[in-house]
């Protein structure tokens, strides 16, 4: 009996993560369109083929190193070494076929497991490019994906969004859907990549005036956050385990967990998705006087403000808070812009990491008293704990690296395009590229054409 149980878990557990896998595919397909949509014509293919490398440019270094710093970095800076994780490593059996039996219970669920925290990696990257979209390089943002989709947001996550993570033991913290790991780390990169990238040369004037640059086209910009917002959906489902015996005494009872292993209701954590969604984007409607661009951007920043504890939140609670959340941080969008001058085209530092950041103080606050974990001595919710950990994913895993390494980039001289290609378009460039290319192997054709006439003759 006990293993007809087991069997069928694990039948459950895989093909639940294959649809969750699924869905979040759909995360890359509205990136691309929702980027190329928002850049003006003369740049839109660019941002969409930046947008469209960042999955297989993350694939070797998530495979090879980024699964495994999930897992082995639990412990935090200096304390207890590294976690042992050999089934994370890219060269072990368990990331091909393997079937039969394994002392961490993974030969099934390995390799889906590994295509969520992928996909996972490309969202945090891709919200970074696409705020840098018209003027930074395509190889500088996908190197600073790299840094941010393999590494730093993997550190996030080891240390807050696992049931053995230092944060989760020691300060009670909590963020059942990766509202901090995953949007306050992007957020946060963003703000220290946009510092030094600087505006869009249309974007300010001599007078520091700041202009809007509206979306190219706000449609498709709709159709693109449509796609997001059911990859996150489908996020939400790989934020949870299907089917865990959660009875601590004898007998057993099997529910849904979080990834800290607290038990979840899939309905209601899915009814406050959409209760999120719906409040951000009827708030989005009344701040921006209905325009189509910012309707659904704000449903996605009502999504994060709550995600944090939306495991634990009743639907009116998660309602009202996103629709809290996202007034505030629309507006502390255009105060970065008209304050700092922070060219942010698609509201990434201010929808996710604001957001984000929201999202895991107020779970602090409104929450405080319920369990972070089941772990026995674990710290429970407390405002101290996510306050403090929402600034150390904001500063010190987001912003700091984002800073330093898009620093690096600018002194090298590959940060930016020069001012002259920006201005005809990154888009103009490469046709012009292939209009010399082109007009070359025609010149070529009818050399060959000649010649072979004349040997006709």
């Amino acid at each position: 009996m006990d293993q007809d149980i087991t069997a069928l878990t694990t039948l459950i557990t895989e093909l639940y993560y294959w649809l969750a896998v699924f869905f979040m595919t759909f995360i890359p397909v509205g990136f691309c369109i929702y980027s190329s949509a928002v850049a003006r014509k003369k740049s839109a293919n660019s941002a969409f083929m930046t947008q469209l490398m960042i999955l297989p440019v993350l694939a070797i270094p998530s495979f090879i190193f980024g699964w495994w710093i999930y897992f082995g970095f639990v412990h935090g800076p200096g304390a207890g070494g590294f976690g042992s994780a050999p089934f994370a490593l890219g060269w072990s059996e368990l990331a091909a076929g393997f079937i039969g039996e394994d002392e961490f219970g993974r030969s099934r669920i390995n390799g889906v497991s590994w295509l969520v925290f992928l996909l996972m990696s490309f969202t945090v990257a891709a919200i970074v490019a696409s705020s840098a979209i018209e003027r930074a390089r395509s190889g500088a943002l996908l190197m600073l994906a790299v840094l941010v989709g393999a590494v730093l947001w993997a550190i996030g996550a080891a240390w807050g969004w696992s049931p053995n993570g230092w944060m989760v033991e020691l300060m009670g913290f909590h963020d059942a859907y990766a509202a901090g790991v995953l949007h306050t780390v992007a957020g946060g990169f963003a703000l220290g990549v946009l510092k030094n990238l600087g505006p869009r040369l249309a974007k300010t004037d001599v007078n520091n005036s700041v202009h809007n640059i509206p979306a190219r086209n706000p449609r498709f910009a709709s159709i693109g956050m449509m796609f997001i917002i059911l990859g996150l959906l489908g996020l939400y489902l790989a934020s949870n385990q299907p089917m865990v015996d959660v009875q601590l005494g004898d007998g057993e009872f099997f529910s849904s967990t979080t990834v800290y292993g607290t038990p979840v209701v899939l309905s209601a954590s899915t009814v406050n998705f959409f209760m999120s969604m719906f409040a951000g984007m009827l708030i989005g409607y009344i701040m921006s006087g209905g325009d189509l661009r910012w309707i659904l951007s704000c449903g996605i920043a009502g999504i994060v403000s709550t995600s944090a504890g939306n495991d634990y939140y009743h639907p009116l609670q998660a309602f009202l808070l996103s629709a809290f959340v996202v007034w505030l941080v629309f507006r502390m969008h255009r105060w970065l812009e008209a304050r700092f001058q922070i060219d942010d085209v698609t509201a990434a530092v201010s929808f996710h990491g604001f957001a984000g950041w929201f999202s895991l103080v107020i779970a602090g606050i409104v929450l405080w008293g319920y369990p972070a974990s089941p772990g026995e001595g674990y710290a429970i919710i407390n405002p101290l704990g996510q306050f403090v950990g929402a600034m150390i994913l904001f500063w010190i895993v987001g912003f700091i690296p984002g800073h330093l390494g898009s620093r690096f980039l600018l002194f090298m001289g590959v940060l930016r395009v020069p001012p002259e290609i920006e201005v005809v378009g990154l888009d103009t460039m490469r046709n012009e590229i292939s209009r010399s290319e082109s007009e070359r192997n025609s010149d070529n054709e009818l050399q060959a054409l000649d010649d072979l006439r004349e040997e006709q003759v």
